[in-house]
């Protein structure tokens, strides 16, 4: 047994995973609001009372917004985060009485997909999560990539690519700068670019819907957002050459991504033909507290 904890600014959710892959029991909790050292010791609480109803002490995996920077060991890039600037990784470790593994939660969404979700068994993965902001995670070999400064598969801060004029400079993204793909293509930002291009306040899904039954302004907006994506994802198979792109986050729902985005990628991919499929995830929202457990492989319960 292992347990998995996804820590966000607003609830930590933690689980227990047997060696199968069987989420045995899971629950969640609000996150302190601005209370670091009660956050902390939430978390702990949280783990405590799992491992009492088990039965065991366990190894136990961490996902968080952000990631803990090489420089400082510090949490960084978590925005509206109450674990920014602190070492969370070593309090824990403290609170806890034992070794912990941490990572970026879009890479233990990564990691869960390609141990045994609908990336299993492919040698090279990305993963994306295309939620309120826009996040992904590189797993190789069944491993994590993690980097140099522990920002591997932060695709979301990178421009996108081949802009139209008319997506030019951009919004402003909450990094600072301006144009990022998670402007773009993440729910806050598909929903923003609708607004802006019709004057409508839709949500993503009252937008993919529409555009199913017919709306042509709908329908328009969401061959923008499929464009987007198709250009944005190229850059990253040109880069990385995936065996399988796993879409996660709210976004990850709208069927139609899967074979449109395919059919517009050819054109800026470089190569003559393009095996890299496009999925959606096997375990979804578990995919979270799933891929934290698996930090822990089975081969390794320290």
């Amino acid at each position: 047994m292992r347990i998995g904890v996804d820590v966000g600014g607003t609830k930590i959710e933690a689980a227990a995973l047997n060696a199968a892959g069987e989420l045995t029991l899971r629950r969640r909790v609000p996150t302190p609001s601005g209370d670091y050292q009660a956050a902390i010791e939430a978390i702990a609480d949280l783990i405590g009372s799992i491992e009492a109803e088990i039965g065991q002490r366990c190894p136990v995996g961490f996902g968080i917004p952000g990631t803990i920077s090489p420089a400082t060991n510090m949490v960084k890039n978590a925005y509206n985060s109450p674990f920014n600037g602190h070492p969370l990784n070593r309090d824990l470790e403290r609170q806890l009485n034992r070794p912990i593994r941490m990572t970026n939660d879009a890479n233990c969404f990564a990691l869960s997909e390609a141990t045994d979700g609908a990336a299993a068994g492919a040698a090279t993965v990305f993963g994306v999560i295309l939620g309120t902001g826009c996040g992904g995670g590189i797993v190789i070999d069944g491993k994590v990539l993690v980097g140099a400064n522990a920002i591997g598969g932060e695709w979301g801060h990178n421009p996108l690519p081949w802009p139209l004029p008319t997506e030019q400079p951009g919004n402003r993204c909450s990094c600072g700068l301006t144009g990022c793909i998670e402007t773009f293509l993440s729910g806050t930002g598909f929903a923003a670019h609708h607004r802006a291009e019709t004057g409508d306040a839709l949500e993503p899904r009252e937008i993919a819907q529409r555009a199913a039954n017919g709306d042509k302004v709908c329908a328009d907006s969401l061959a923008r957002y499929e464009s987007r994506l198709a250009r944005a994802l190229a850059s990253v198979i040109n880069l990385i050459d995936p065996d399988v792109i796993v879409l996660g986050g709210g976004m990850s729902n709208i069927e139609t991504l899967y074979t449109t985005v395919p059919s517009l990628w050819s054109e800026w991919v470089f190569s003559d033909h393009v095996d890299t499929r496009l999925v959606p995830p096997a375990f979804g929202d578990s995919s979270g507290v799933r891929g934290a457990a698996w930090l822990w492989p089975t081969d390794d319960p320290t």
